[in-house]
């Protein structure tokens, strides 16, 4: 652990995603990535980072119940286009987000080996962050919250919905 996590550096910024579609594989009962894994194996990162039509890079994802359909909270998959219209992998299936706002957090660099502690202490910086301080609240239901593949040089990037408070 870092000696003052407190002065962990974290960068914070909202972003906008647009509507679109999302090709994506759905555990049975995951509720974290090595679950996950255990259930559908974890070789599908290949498969979706070949996807040219991407929006953004594949994303691993906690979905609200409201998008479950039954299956798994978490789940791996990459945004696509609304038009998109190619045909869907075995095992695999397409289906539309609408558009939310994401609060975006992003911890600093790590040594790869340390993965799981860098993980750990964005999520925990999370669980305890006010989003009111920006003028926003959480909105756990308009969205699914999202994780990047942690990459110790980019630090750990995970991602939850919010929506501006009403004052």
């Amino acid at each position: 652990m870092q000696e003052n996590k407190n002065l962990m550096p974290v960068f914070v910024q909202i972003i906008e995603r647009p509507a679109r579609k999302v090709l994506l594989k759905r555990g049975i009962k995951a509720s974290e990535y090595f679950a996950y894994c255990e259930e559908v194996g974890c070789e599908i990162w290949g498969l979706l980072s070949s996807v040219k039509e991407a929006l953004y890079e594949p994303i691993g994802m906690w979905l609200p119940v409201s998008m479950r359909n039954g299956a798994s909270e978490y789940v791996q998959g990459v945004e696509l286009p609304l038009d998109y219209s190619k045909p869907v992998p075995e095992g695999y299936e397409i289906t539309e987000f609408p558009p939310c706002k994401m609060m975006v957090f992003q911890g600093p660099p790590y040594k790869d080996d340390n993965f799981e502690e860098a993980i750990t202490d964005v999520m925990e910086l999370i669980n305890n962050f006010d989003p009111t301080v920006y003028g926003y609240e959480w909105a756990e239901n308009d969205g699914p919250r999202f994780q990047l593949a942690p990459m110790g040089y980019r630090g750990y990037i995970e991602a939850r919905p919010v929506r501006p408070v009403n004052r």
